[in-house]
């Protein structure tokens, strides 16, 4: 995570934009009056709304829970792709 002045920002934009769509980078951008702004990719700021909306409800948190803990466990199975093309 970077933190930079909106001037460098300015300065540097096409550098610090490259950062954050191809490193995955995020950038936090100071403004003054405390208007400060985060830089992320599409793809992060994607996944971080698909995490909070499998996670919006307590009956699906819940199953998430129970299937990482069953997967610890190694309480699962492992089957064979279905070939669809058969």
């Amino acid at each position: 995570m970077q933190v930079v002045n909106y001037t460098e920002f300015r300065r540097s934009m096409k550098a610090k934009l490259d950062q954050v769509s191809d490193d995955g980078d995020t950038v936090i951008i100071n403004r003054s009056e405390n208007k400060n702004v985060v830089l992320i990719s599409l793809r992060e700021y994607n996944s971080l709304k698909e995490t909070l909306h499998l996670l919006s409800s307590e009956k699906n948190r819940k199953r998430l829970v129970d299937a990482i803990e069953r997967t610890n466990r190694g309480d699962f199975e492992i089957h064979d792709l279905i070939d669809d093309e058969a």
